[in-house]
Parts: structure tokens; sequence; C-alpha cells
């Protein structure tokens, strides 16, 4: 198996009201509407596999589950940075759906179809406690931090999760979710949403 190693940033949008409950039930519960459309992005700010470089890249993982995330059947699909040579996107495929090993392969049981993969330019953007990313036509997301009282600056967070990017996110609201690829349609600027975002360090 592949050596690989990235690290960067990471930030997700969903159509569940805030606080989605796959959090809190360890991906047990039933999404707040019935189904779970999410965009995962990752902005790798360093990494490589097998000595080649990955680093100044990002995805996005799109994900649909018809039900309760851990009851399985999930729809995945990658926007990869177009920016990717054809070896990168290869490299980053592998690691992004779970097959390179790495945290992403304990989902590998949940997951009833792999959608395929598009290539498109990715920004992703940090302003303090704000995140916002662009792919193109595919994906518009943004969220926004829930400051913390007791610790200025930063936002509130919740630890030990269940989450495969990091055991402790940071708790955001969606303040924009446009997502329009692989049949996962959703479109919210309400507010009421559920984000997340985090630093995060993958190995495999």
């Amino acid at each position: 198996m592949a050596t690989w190693q990235i690290s960067g940033e990471y930030m997700e949008t969903c159509n569940c009201t805030l606080l989605c409950p796959c959090i809190t039930s360890n991906l047990a519960a039933a999404p707040t509407e019935g189904d779970c459309k999410a965009a995962v992005t990752m902005r790798i700010d360093k990494g490589h596999r097998d000595g080649l470089s990955l680093d100044g890249l990002s995805f996005i993982v799109m994900m649909h589950s018809p039900g309760a995330m851990g009851a399985g059947n999930i729809t995945v699909g990658l926007i990869i940075d177009e920016r990717a040579s054809d070896a990168q996107v290869e490299a980053i495929s592998a690691i992004a759906t779970g097959a390179a090993g790495g945290p992403m392969a304990a989902l590998g049981p949940l997951v009833g179809k792999i959608a395929g993969v598009e290539r498109r330019p990715i920004q992703f953007d940090v302003d303090g406690l704000n995140r916002a990313v662009r792919a193109g036509d595919l994906v518009d997301q943004a969220c926004e931090g829930i400051p913390s009282v007791s610790a200025p600056g930063d936002a509130i967070g919740v630890d030990n999760t269940a989450h495969p990017v990091n055991s402790r996110l940071s708790l955001a609201k969606a303040t924009r979710s446009l997502f329009n690829v692989f049949g996962i349609k959703w479109n919210d600027s309400t507010g009421t949403r559920n984000g997340h975002f985090a630093p995060f360090a993958w190995a495999g």
C-alpha cells in the first residue's frame, strides 16, 4: 500500500439544521430532512503520496445518504482541483475514497456507490471564523463559526466525535450551501443549517 500524508484545512456544510444529529448520535440518527446532502472540502497545505507532492491542492467529498449515515448506502463523488495532474488525481481519489487506507477507509462499508470524479477550480478562503469554498458551477458553500465566550477568537468546539476528518470540530452555521453535482442538489442561505471546520492531518 502506498505511503501518504496530507494536512491542511477542512470545512463542510450539509442540509441538516444545526446541530447535525450525526455528531451527537455517532451517525445513527436520521438526518433532519430525512436524507443527508453534504460537501466536505479539504485544502491540502502540505501532502504527498509515494513522493508525489499534493501541496496546495483541494478536493471535495460530496455525499448523499438516503437515511441515517450509519445505515449505509451512501453515494460518494469527488471534485478535485483542476490544477491536479492525472497522477495527483489518482492519488487524491485513493485517499478520499479510503482505497489508500487512512480515516476514510472506515467509511468504506457504508458507501453504496462511487459517483465519479469531476475536476474544477477550487477556491478555499479563510477569514477569522468564516470559511468559504467555490468549485466552479458545482459547489458554492460558506459557514460562520459560532463564537466561543470562554475562548475569544475561537469557535465553540465539540470533542471526541466519530467524524473521519478530526475528532474535534468547530461548530458553525452554514450561511450558504449550493450543491449541483452527481445528482446531489441543495440550495440554502437561511443561516439555519449545519457547518463545521477544523485543521486536519491524515496519513496512511
